[in-house]
């Protein structure tokens, strides 16, 4: 693994589940999981600014319609009802600490479910670039970090999950998936971990 063949996956950095103000904040039930699954995803893009490492957002977002949902079910009907993600929102924003990177940064948009790579141009700029390698954080751990995870492994990537910069809905939930479901197809390492293995 090398920093100019992997890349970053940072999902669901949006105001509706990292602001107070989001209408989805109160889906993770514990306010200290989102806190430092920030706090610990900042400290991580600092560090690899200088670095080769491509870094992207992948934010949710939807019409003001919700037309593309046709009949939603679990999480993506509590979006709907909720008013979540919705295009030109405050909610569907990317949260201002992602923000000030500016282009270092780089958002791909188009998705409207779970995975990232559905409905996106994610697995073509990995490829472009070159990518092998990639990591994950972001929110929330049994849905869309567990979907794009698994799309990426499905795809050839090595797949790598940030374990303290996700957030999952409980902190039952989510150290279950860091102990028993991630590790079926990705390695499950700290940023620290992650960092001293790409030699940063």
């Amino acid at each position: 693994m090398a920093p100019r063949t992997t890349a970053l996956l940072l999902i669901g950095y949006q105001n509706d589940y990292f602001s107070p103000q989001g209408v989805l904040r109160e889906a993770i039930e514990e306010p200290s999981l989102v806190s430092g699954t920030l706090r610990n995803t900042m400290e991580l893009i600092e560090r690899l600014g200088p670095t080769a490492v491509l870094m992207i957002t992948t934010p949710i977002v939807f019409t003001p319609d919700y037309s593309e949902l046709q009949h939603p079910v679990g999480i993506l009907k509590v979006i709907k009802d909720a008013g979540a993600f919705r295009a030109g929102s405050f909610g569907a924003a990317t949260i201002p600490e992602l923000t000030q990177f500016g282009d270092r940064l780089v958002e791909v948009p188009g998705k409207r479910g779970l995975n990232a790579f559905s409905n996106t141009q994610l697995d073509e700029i990995l490829q472009a670039h070159g990518v092998r390698d990639v990591a994950i954080g972001g929110v929330v751990a049994s849905l869309c970090i567990d979907s794009t995870g698994r799309a990426a492994y499905e795809r050839g990537y090595g797949v790598t999950i940030i374990a303290n910069c996700i957030a999952g809905r409980t902190r039952v939930e989510q150290e279950f998936y860091l102990s028993e479901i991630y590790p079926m197809y990705a390695r499950v390492l700290t940023s620290h971990q992650w960092l001293a293995d790409l030699g940063c």
